[in-house]
């Protein structure tokens, strides 16, 4: 029985610790295989962390890029991007994230050819798919035939909202990962380790860095902040829903006043009956 309150290994900070570190590069690559296996593709044998986790990555500057980027030994290239608060426009940035990490690989002098296959890896609090499993990938594909134009783009989208924590799996894989990250019941941790060894390293450096008074104090500044961001987001994204409700209402106070006119009645008559400025009624009347 744990007393001392576990951080949430969701938050973007904390995740990056556990999986993003030199120390637990073995962490990432179990997870990471056990990705790949479930979408029938063949295990890493090592990767290298392209940035790994640093005192410098705390949190204190709000705009902290806490994502995980990787690289295996034949060159392909991968980033993993845990998602606590729902960004808006996800598959646009999975895809403008994507394409940059494609495009930066070209070197002055190199060739097109010479470009290896980029793999995204969003895991996301929140469902944004239209079907009920929890992971999906995503590949290049001719629609009929469903040959592939090249390999070289695959992601892949983990939603955690869609798994249930009462359901412990009886074997390894991905979803005892994933149960860990949405914040299973540390009673069921043991079963969870029996399914995935590795992921016992990962729940000591959780349980570690939950007793660690900074760590928790960088923990809540992000989770301030990205807490923050959601809030701006909902509210821009109520804003324009208002706003377009308040045009679509105007235009149809303008169809009203059309009608109007073209039956005769006066400009004041018009006005009172749509609520529009008799400035207004003139305007539309001189567009005829």
């Amino acid at each position: 029985m744990i007393a001392l309150e576990l951080l949430d290994p969701r938050n973007d900070f904390i995740f990056k610790r556990i999986f993003g570190s030199e120390s637990n590069k073995d962490v990432l690559l179990a997870f990471l295989n056990s990705t790949f296996l479930e979408a029938g593709e063949p295990p890493l044998t090592e990767i290298i962390l392209m940035n790994p986790y640093t005192d410098k990555d705390a949190p204190k500057d709000k705009q902290s890029i806490l994502d995980i980027k990787a690289k295996t030994a034949e060159g392909n290239l991968i980033n993993i991007e845990m998602q606590l608060f729902n960004p808006y426009h996800m598959e646009k940035r999975t895809l403008f994230y994507w394409s940059n990490m494609y495009f930066h690989q070209m070197k002055e002098g190199s060739n097109y050819g010479e470009l290896k296959k980029c793999v995204t890896i969003n895991i996301l609090n929140y469902s944004c798919l239209p079907n009920d499993r929890y992971h999906n990938v995503f590949h290049l594909r001719e629609d009929h035939t469903l040959i592939p134009l090249l390999d070289d783009i695959e992601v892949h989208v983990m939603e955690l909202p869609k798994l249930d924590t009462n359901q412990v799996p009886v074997s390894g894989g991905l979803v005892n990962w994933l149960l860990f990250l949405k914040g299973v019941e540390p009673k069921h941790w043991e079963v969870l380790t029996v399914n995935e060894p590795m992921l016992k390293k990962a729940m000591t450096t959780l349980e570690f860095l939950s007793q660690d008074a900074q760590t928790r104090m960088e923990y809540e500044a992000r989770l301030k902040y990205l807490r923050d961001e959601a809030s701006r987001i909902e509210g821009a994204k109520a804003e324009g829903v208002a706003e377009g409700m308040a045009e679509g209402i105007l235009q149809e106070k303008r169809q009203t006043a059309r009608r109007l006119l073209a039956r005769g009645y006066d400009v004041s008559t018009v006005a009172d009956m749509t609520e529009l400025s008799e400035e207004a009624i003139r305007a539309l009347m001189q567009e005829n």
